[in-house]
């Protein structure tokens, strides 16, 4: 059966193979007795296959354009890599100068707020020598009215330019007025009793809840990272050698913070050239120190232990212990950085807010004596210390922030120390560079200041009337 078979399979083949070649067809014997069948076609004439150096060529060939293709790969990569410097550094180069205009024309309207308060300032002390002459009480607008008609003249007899320019119904004149003519004079004599207790007397004048804040104008940038957070302020009380244009500054960033700088002026401030630096005897804890009365008060380094830093002889006056108060991460605002204990300056005096474990986390509010660091009241609130961003005092409330991160941030809480009550707030509250660490209230000027990511920043404020 198997040799018909192979000689059929051996015509088909010769008859396709027909034409091409001569095939030929064996059969042999194995030792074992089988039959071994074998079937070849000649293969083709040896000119027809490549010779072995063509074919090293056509692969020197190929190998040829793929290095072609890998340096023209490699310099589009060159090339992109150009394109692609060039480009950062125009986008650069456009956001540097973008930077560099934001910041003249905040430098420019810093100036000009600088300048605009000098004159008030000049204009307040022309009123002022205008006044004390006069004797008794009388109508108040008359007396305005008086005062400005007979202001002394650089040339004697003409009536100064710029006051005359005043209107009577212009608002910031009324404000002006009702603030020279209704201060007393015992508001600017400072004493104490023979006990230590602080006898000088606060004024309340243009107290007023919160109503409006507006949007922050920078004046200062830090330019290490030392001063990613810190603390900047002005004395709304400042004594000899010192004015209200003075200005102190912290960096708050490290282990052993111990340098206070000194601005003569907001000029110098602004241009970074302070007038002296102090070294402080005991490191500062964070961001909670003011300062108020030629003192800088502040929290003593991993402890609950307050200090009265007096400037003038650079010494240490006072020291002392907050009572059961937090400190080191205890009871920090939500942005962190160990603000357990925190300084304010309002209207009435100087305050601390701080947190027990008595209060279980929320807010308390000590009246403070500047002199002695004696507490004179304590509030405790319902807030919770730990779920507002900061906080900071006017006219005895409390306001307190939500987000320290934020840029489109609110006072949400106020508590009246005055009334005993809270109220829920809705006050915009803008943090231009999205991370606030210090929030301040100067009552001399009624603005609001703040350390917002390495930049100072102001904001001005309405209070409603009382």
């Amino acid at each position: 059966m198997l040799g018909p078979f192979l000689l059929t399979l051996a015509s088909s083949l010769l008859l396709q193979v027909r034409g091409q070649s001569s095939p030929s067809f064996s059969r042999s014997l194995r030792r074992d007795g089988r039959c071994i069948y074998s079937f070849s076609v000649a293969g083709p004439p040896e000119d027809a296959c490549s010779e072995p150096g063509e074919a090293l060529e056509a692969v020197r060939e190929l190998r040829s354009d793929r290095e072609s293709q890998r340096r023209e790969l490699a310099e589009l990569g060159d090339r992109l890599r150009l394109l692609e410097g060039w480009v950062a550094r125009s986008l650069g180069q456009h956001q540097h100068q973008h930077q560099e205009q934001e910041q003249e024309q905040d430098r420019g309207n810093s100036l000009h707020l600088l300048r605009r308060l000098q004159e008030l300032e000049q204009e307040n002390k022309q009123l002022r020598a205008a006044q004390c002459p006069h004797s008794g009480r009388g109508s108040q607008q008359g007396r305005g009215r008086e005062n400005l008609s007979s202001l002394p003249s650089r040339q004697g007899t003409q009536p100064d330019v710029r006051v005359s320019n005043w209107s009577f119904e212009n608002r910031g004149f009324q404000e002006l007025k009702s603030e020279i003519t209704e201060v007393p004079a015992s508001r600017l004599i400072q004493g104490s009793d023979p006990s230590g207790r602080d006898t000088a007397p606060h004024s309340s004048a243009g107290c007023g809840m919160l109503e409006w804040v507006g949007d922050p104008v920078t004046f200062q940038k830090a330019d290490t990272i030392l001063g990613k957070y810190g603390v900047w302020m002005k004395d709304p009380e400042p004594m000899p050698l010192h004015t209200r244009e003075t200005i102190w500054r912290m960096n708050a960033v490290g282990t052993d913070v111990r340098l206070l700088y000194e601005y003569r002026d907001l000029d110098q401030f602004m241009k970074g050239h302070p007038s002296k630096v102090y070294m402080l005897p005991e490191p500062v804890e964070s961001t909670g120190s003011v300062i108020y009365r030629g003192c800088l008060y502040y929290q003593q380094r991993k402890s609950r232990t307050l200090l009265r830093y007096e400037m003038k002889t650079e010494t240490i006056l006072v020291q002392r212990d907050l009572p059961n108060a937090g400190f080191q991460g205890m009871y920090p605002y939500s942005w962190g950085g160990y603000t357990d204990i925190d300084f304010a300056v309002d209207e009435m005096g100087l305050w601390v807010t701080y947190s027990t474990n008595q209060a279980q986390g929320a807010i308390v509010i000590s009246k403070l004596n500047p002199k002695t660091l004696q507490t004179e009241q304590t509030w405790t609130t319902t807030i919770r210390r730990r779920s507002v961003a900061n906080s900071f005092m006017i006219c005895g409330i409390l306001y307190t922030l939500n987000s320290y991160s934020n840029r489109h941030a609110i006072i949400n809480f106020a508590y009246n120390t005055n009334t005993n009550s809270s109220k829920v707030m809705n006050i915009p509250f803008e943090n231009r560079y999205r991370y606030n660490c210090m929030t301040d209230y100067n009552p001399a000027e009624k603005k609001i200041l703040a350390w917002d990511n390495f930049n100072m920043v102001m904001y001005d404020i309405r209070l409603s009337k009382l």
